[in-house]
């Protein structure tokens, strides 16, 4: 359910254990915690706890509330040139010069009706990425546009270009302060992925940040729960990103918040899962993709 928290959209879910949250946390943060509490309080929302996190710049604990430690994969921003000799490894540098010379071409972009026609062809490529249902495959060009409008005046855009085509984009956000940008979304065409198209666009986003001065860049979290590394960790280590403890606090609102604190029942049920069974789920949930999609080459 979406409400607000002093000015900001935010989230409540869970169903046993309702929790509200900033929708856009990484994007948007709770700049005074009381205050947050007391709005939430007095305006009588239906949750049981109350969480939100620190920023990058800031990651030493700072409040009194019960806290749990999260993470983000995360890049300190130098320079370019830092991040190219020094933060990357021989893999990632590879990539990014081979997207160069296979004529890949990236640069900033406006938002405008251009971007969002070559965004709708990415998402409708396939209705698959990483092992599971893409769920942007086949949104009209309206709501494309939609999804893609938010905080427009803390955007960069980034355009992977093989020609006149559009085969991959970035979506960059900032905080309020711009002390950290976010990735909030990366994705390339599977089927020009032999030009490393995503790799250069990690690059651009580097560079963009350094140019403006941004201090940290993210990339979601590095891990999920028991979930043990995949490919996608692999790619973000490749790239320079380290995963970062932030702090998480969970502050109760009724006696369910209290009971599930003390018991551990504000996690997700997935996290109760043994890992070795959520891996066998993985490896047969891509199985049946590959059995139906017997053409279709993953991202």
């Amino acid at each position: 359910m979406k409400t607000t928290i002093l000015g900001k959209d935010a989230l409540t879910e869970g169903r046993l254990v309702r929790k509200i949250r900033l929708d856009a946390e990484g994007y948007d943060y709770v700049d005074d915690p009381r205050a947050g509490l007391d709005f939430v309080r007095k305006n009588n929302i239906r949750a049981d706890l109350f969480t939100f996190i620190q920023p990058l710049s800031d990651t030493t604990p700072k409040y009194s509330y019960p806290m749990e430690w999260d993470n983000m994969a995360a890049l300190r921003v130098a320079t370019f040139d830092h991040w190219m000799k020094n933060q990357i490894d021989f893999k990632a540098r590879n990539k990014v010069r081979k997207a160069a010379k296979s004529g890949v071409i990236v640069c900033e972009l406006p938002f405008d009706d251009h971007l969002v026609t070559g965004i709708s062809e990415i998402y409708n490529e396939t209705p698959v990425r990483q092992e599971k249902a893409f769920w942007h495959y086949k949104k009209d060009i309206e709501a494309v546009r939609s999804m893609n409008a938010t905080f427009m005046d803390r955007s960069i855009f980034i355009g992977a270009f093989y020609g006149e085509k559009l085969i991959g984009f970035v979506k960059l956000v900032t905080n309020e302060d711009a002390s950290q940008a976010g990735l909030m979304q990366i994705i390339s065409m599977v089927r020009h992925r032999d030009k490393a198209p995503t790799n250069a666009l990690i690059a651009q986003a580097v560079k963009s940040c350094a140019e403006r001065g941004i201090a940290n860049l993210w990339y979601a979290s590095f891990s999920y729960g028991k979930k043990e590394e995949d490919g996608l960790a692999e790619f973000k280590r490749h790239n320079g990103f380290e995963k970062v403890g932030i702090p998480r606090y969970f502050v109760p609102l009724t006696w369910m918040g209290r009971v599930s604190l003390q018991f551990g029942l504000h996690h997700k049920a997935t996290n109760w899962i043994p890992e070795p069974l959520a891996a066998t789920y993985r490896r047969l949930r891509s199985r049946w993709y590959a059995k139906r999609y017997p053409r279709l080459e993953n991202a």
